[in-house]
Parts: C-alpha cells; structure tokens; sequence
C-alpha cells in the first residue's frame, strides 16, 4: 500500500501552518478516553458494561467482579522479582535463577507456582523461510536438524509461526477469511492437511511431545483477541471450570459479547478482533485459550497485533497473568514492533519475557541498519534484562533472516538466498548479541550451510549475548572513510515514501510521554477547523504542524447518540476530501526500515481511524489508546561508523565496531575513554590483550587504542582483557 504525504504528497506551509483536512464522526458504544492510565495511553472503557464474574475462577486476576480499577491496583503492587538491567545470569539475586540457557526453575523466596527466567531464548522459527506455510514433515524436518546442530550451541525452542489453522487451498492467503479451523467454543485448531497428527486431539500434543523428546521446546504463534469467524459464528464460550458454557447474571455468553468489531486487526481486518477484557466473559474466553495451549504442551507463545501501533495492555497484562495461573512456565512474547518507543516498553515490560522494537526485520541492508538507532535507546534507558514475567524481558530485534529464506506473507515456502552479504549477516549477528536480543534463526535448516551455521553459532558472540552485561552503545569512536568511492553490489533499492513536510512526520507514542503534549484546536471563521501542534520556531514565530477537519464521516448502518462522549470523536483527513483518512496502524506488516507513522488509506468505520484530542492536550488513537506526536525525520545513524560496548562475566571487555557507510573506514577507540565509560581505571595503568572475534586474529598487546579497518557494512568485535 503506497504512503502519501500531508495535503497529498506536498502540504504546504501557509502563514506558518502544515494544513491537510479531517473529518469528525460518532460512534455508538465508542470508548472514553483517560489519559492519566499507567499503561501510559488512553485507558479504553469498553462499550459493554463490566459485568460481575460469578462463574470466573478467582486464580490470578481475580473474580469477575473485580472492578477494573481493583485489577489496576493489585498490578502495580504486584511486581515480579527485581534484577539490574542488563545483568547476565551470573548475578547472585536469590530470586533469580537459571539452570541454562531458556531454562527456568523455581526460586525458595517466591511463593507457589512462581518461577523465574534470566537469559534471553535461542530459537528456530518458520515464518522467514515458509512464511505461513509451514507442514508437520517441514516443521519436524527442521526441528530435528535444530536438535542435533543448534541445540548443542543453545538454540532450544522451535516455533510454528502464523496462521497454522488456515487451510492452505485455493482462495486462502494471509488476509483471507472463511478458511480457519475454529471449533466449537471459537478457538483455533490445527489445519488437518498440512498437520495430520492432529487429528487425535485437534491439537499440537502429538508434535508437542516429538519436539519435547529431541530436547528443543515447542512454539506456537497467536494472534490477539478471537477469529473474526469465531465472532459471525456466535460460538459460546468455555468455561474450564464446568467444561459447559461460561454462564454470567443468569445468562449463556458468546463470542459476540465479548469481540470488538471495531477494533479488528489493522493488518488482516479479516482474521482477528480485540476480547474485551473487562468483562468476566472474555477472561473467560482467553483462559480456555491458554489453558488449551498449555494443555498442548506450549513453551512458548509469540502473540501478535497487540503492540507496538497495535497496542492493546489490558489483553497483554490479561494474558501474562492467566500464563501464571499454570503450573510451568511459558514464555511470552509480544509483537509487532512498529513505533515502540522505551516510554511504551515502560508500561509493559513487567509483564512479558521478550517485546519487538522494530518492524519485521528482511534480509535486507535498510532493515538491518534501522535497528541501531532503536538498539541504542533501549539499552541507555536500561531496558536490556530488566524486570519481566516471572523474571526479566527482552528488547527483541526480530529474526535472523540468513541462508533459506521465502518472501513476506506469500504462499510459498523457501525458494531463494539470503540477499544480504556475508559482512552484513555477521554485523547483525553481532548487533544482535552486544544488545543481548533474543537470537531466532529463520531460514530453511534443511538447507543450511557452514557459512551460516558458523555465524549463528559463533561462540564469542553467544557468549556475549549470554553473558555480558552493562550492554550500551559507546559512543566515543573516531572513524574516517579509507576512500572516497562508493562499494558496488550493496545497496539495493527500498523506497520509502514518507507522511511529511520538510523533514517532519506524524508518530505515535505512549501518552505519558511529553513529547505527546501539545497539540491544540485551531479555529478558523467560516472555515474547517484545524488540530495542530508547534513544532519549531522559524524567524522568531511558531510554526505549527496541522491536521484538518472535515465533514463527519460515518458507516451506512450506525446510529448517532447525541452524547458528548460519541461526539468528541473525529476521523482525520489527509486533504480536503473526505475519502482518505489518516490511520494509527498500517493496512500490511511494517518492515524495520519503514519510517513509523501513521498511514493514509481510505476511509472506513474502523477504530484504527477514530481520533479524540483530550483536554490534556493529547491526540488520542482510539485503536491503540497511544497518542500523536510530530518528529522530525532521523535516519538514527544509518551511515557512519558505530560502536557498541558490554563486559562480561569474568572482567573481559568486549567493543563493537560497526561501519554503516558504504565504503570502508578506520574505526578507532581509545582505551582511556573505555575506562571512563566502564569506570574501569586499572585500564590506564595495565597493558590490554586483544582478539578480534570473527577472524581470530590476536591483536596483540595494547595500551592506548583500538584501531582497525571496517568493511563497508562489516563488524569486527574485540575481547579485551586487561
């Protein structure tokens, strides 16, 4: 879907205005807006009225009857065991504890079923090389090379990626609808062609308990909330208490009272909707859901659509807290990235093991490069190992997109190379371990070769990504280009059309964040009103960025309710007209490299278009509960030479160089500034031992500085022990 700018591609700036247009509308049953909640967003009343639990089992978050500000409150007492940020697992908390890598066990201090996990997981997942395609033979193919290649470096958890219960015939692709295996209490099953061993429970036991006995663990993938197919079909809801439908105030519940059908996925409208979790029935819905996962034999569970643009905190703190409810511990990871920012992972961190930062990572050089900038500014704010579900979480950077791999969201499994150079693959893999992301290998194993395997097995590296800490950008490098000519055969051509005027783009952010203030209402006599917010000051005036108004916009069949409520929602439009509205999450997936804003497409009843601007100033996404912000544009470094740094856990020091220019550069690092950063000031006095990670090279003594040439897009990564 192409991106068009403010006004149609070019807004232009009139007495020191942006100006495009928007559109104001109602909505029966559309949410209220708070922006004091602690997930840092507006808080989302839900069109339903709370109702009372009287059949919800009263095991972690409470009866049914528990107001939502009751669960708020016991949220923020409860806090999982604190550990440093960005520590290994060889810290002496008593709380935390490991016995290897992914595994967790139970710590004496913490009560009853709590257990704690304290490194970041290796895995395998499907989606880079079969995207949704995947089949038990190719899955078990590949979980069995996993076991006897890469399990043995860590590598541990094999994942089924999306849409495992669509059946794979004609018609069906990633957004399609009618195709999905829902039984009969609206949840998914496994597709029964390309997954026959589920025949015997309509489940993953069977693959599950294969997985289980190689040595790996077992993964799925999940989207938020419930099938838009399980919602049309008005399935009723389990109670796993009864094993009979879930019965509330005298009355059968169903998926319809519990799917919000104005809050469908962004990016496949067809398939999936929020649940609203104020109520005991879709509590009731998302614990049959987990606990049916659990059942079969679940590790882990990836569930998408539910941060980042797509940000829903009540369904993720929901789901954290009913992961608590069994009796071994299932790891949670949240997904997409696109717009994270640290204030968002702020609100949620505690409650998951691993969050994406970025959009989907490809095998592309754009991609890869987009992630430092992101990196960066999650390991300054000290979010690397910080305090998460039953331990610590993870900053996650999304695949390794190496060797095998097929094309995003198509219809065919692997068919081609990894486009990106071997200095490229091995500057991400080095990325990726000095910022301690979790490390997911995503090509075809069954065709992997040693060039590969010895990049994602390095051992220095996962060392590193096991071990290290006080992980963090360092930023006291000199480089220069060795020449003036531009290296042929890498770059590759990845537009990206931007929502901007001269260098500004509408983006989103938690709305406890400052940079969410601001924006204000701008009357105009005989004319649309404006929104708008300052953003610079140019000749000594403000000027000011502004969305307009437009007619109200509304669906053939809603209501008005003549309430302030309805009345204070408004669409916004990019020019005059009323037939493109600005959204707060793409119609598709995001790339990495994909500047984060919100698009343009045409307009429709969706909340993802639905706006309010608050009276502190906010402008209020009524999809995400996140609010609008103006930035100006940054590449985040993309070019230039970068540094990263991180210690280990026997005194080494380890430095990073990464040169993201497309010729190559002399990086230099004196060894006084890595003292002062490291408030290590033997450095000074000691002679250093230095290696070079990929190529082994010993650099020998070293008592002042660190220089070395840097390929064009290549790393080298230094052990230091002084």
């Amino acid at each position: 879907m192409g991106r068009s700018g403010l006004g149609g591609g070019r807004a232009k700036r009139t007495t020191g205005l942006v100006v495009a247009s928007f559109c104001r509308w109602g909505h029966p049953g559309a949410w209220s807006l708070d922006a004091s909640s602690k997930y840092g967003m507006a808080s989302m009343l839900s069109r339903s009225p709370a109702v009372g639990g009287g059949n919800e089992e009263d095991v972690g978050i409470g009866s049914g009857n528990e107001s939502r500000g009751g669960r708020r409150a016991r949220l923020q007492q409860r806090k999982p065991s604190v550990v440093e940020a960005s520590e290994g697992p060889g810290t002496k908390e008593a709380e935390v504890v490991a016995a290897e890598e992914g595994e967790w066990r139970a710590s004496g201090v913490l009560r009853g079923k709590r257990r704690t996990c304290c490194v970041t997981s290796k895995r395998w997942n499907s989606y880079d090389s079969f995207s949704w395609t995947v089949d038990e033979n190719a899955y078990l193919q590949n979980a069995q090379i996993m076991a006897e290649k890469l399990l043995p470096h860590g590598y541990q958890y094999a994942v089924i990626d999306f849409l495992w219960y669509r059946k794979y015939v004609e018609g069906s692709y990633t957004d399609s609808y009618g195709f999905d295996n829902i039984d009969e209490w609206g949840r998914p099953f496994p597709d029964l062609q390309r997954f026959p061993s589920s025949r015997v429970d309509r489940g993953f036991s069977q693959i599950a308990s294969k997985v289980h006995g190689m040595g790996l663990k077992f993964g799925i993938h999940l989207m938020k909330g419930i099938s838009v197919q399980a919602v049309d079909a008005n399935t009723p809801i389990l109670d796993i208490k009864t094993g009979k439908p879930y019965l509330e105030d005298g009355r059968q519940w169903t998926a319809r009272d519990i799917g919000l059908s104005h809050r469908t996925c962004a990016w496949m409208t067809h398939g999936f909707m929020s649940v609203n979790t104020d109520i005991g029935a879709g509590r009731a819905f998302l614990r049959s859901l987990y606990r049916q996962y659990a059942d079969w034999g679940a590790d882990f569970v990836k569930v998408d659509c539910i941060f980042g643009t797509d940000y829903s905190p009540e369904e993720i703190i929901t789901i954290s807290e009913l992961l608590q409810e069994i009796d071994r511990p299932i790891i949670l990871s949240i997904s997409p990235g696109t717009s994270v920012t640290t204030a968002l992972a702020e609100n949620i961190s505690d409650h998951v093991n691993m969050y994406r930062i970025t959009g989907d990572d490809w095998d592309n050089w754009k991609d890869v490069s987009s992630h430092f900038g992101v990196s960066s500014s999650f390991a300054a704010a000290r979010k690397i190992g910080a305090t998460g579900l039953r331990g610590r979480s993870w900053p996650d950077l999304d695949m390794l997109p190496f060797g095998w791999l097929t094309d995003p969201s198509v219809n065919q499994g692997p068919h081609r190379k990894c486009n990106l150079t071997l200095d490229e693959q091995k500057a991400q893999m080095a990325l990726w371990s000095m910022a301690k992301s979790p490390l997911m290998y995503g090509g075809d194993l069954r065709n992997l070769d040693d060039s590969t395997l010895n990049i994602i097995t390095n051992p220095a590296l996962l060392k590193i990504n096991h071990y290290s800490r006080n992980n963090m950008e360092f930023h006291y490098v000199y480089s220069k280009r060795t020449s003036n000519e531009e290296h042929s055969g890498h770059f590759r051509s990845h537009p990206v059309h931007l929502t901007k005027n001269d260098g500004m783009f509408v983006s989103l952010t938690a709305c406890n964040n400052d940079a969410a203030n601001g924006w204000y209402m701008f009357p105009q006599d005989g004319k649309p009103d404006h929104i708008c917010r300052n953003y610079e000051i140019l000749n000594d005036k403000n000027v000011s960025f502004c969305l307009g108004k437009t007619k109200r916009l509304l669906a053939p069949d809603v209501i008005i309710m003549d309430n302030k409520e309805h009345q204070s929602k408004f669409h916004i439009s990019v020019t005059n007209t009323d037939d493109t509205c600005l959204d707060a999450s793409a119609g598709r997936r995001q790339t990495a490299s994909e500047i984060r804003f919100p698009m343009f497409s045409a307009c429709r009843w969706h909340a993802k278009q639905m706006w309010e601007l608050n009276s502190n100033g906010n402008l209020v996404s009524s999809y995400s509960g996140l609010c609008a912000t103006v930035e100006s544009r940054d590449e985040g470094g993309t070019s230039g030479g970068r540094a990263w740094v991180a210690t280990g856990s026997k005194g080494e020091i380890y430095l990073a160089f990464f040169n993201l220019d497309s010729v190559s550069r002399k990086m230099t690092v004196q060894i006084s500034d890595l003292g002062k950063v490291l408030k290590r000031t033997f450095l000074k006095e000691h002679l250093c031992r230095c290696t070079e990670v990929w190529s082994g090279k010993n650099f020998g003594p070293v008592k002042e500085e660190i220089s070395a040439v840097v390929n064009s897009h290549g790393s080298m990564v230094f052990e230091i022990i002084c």
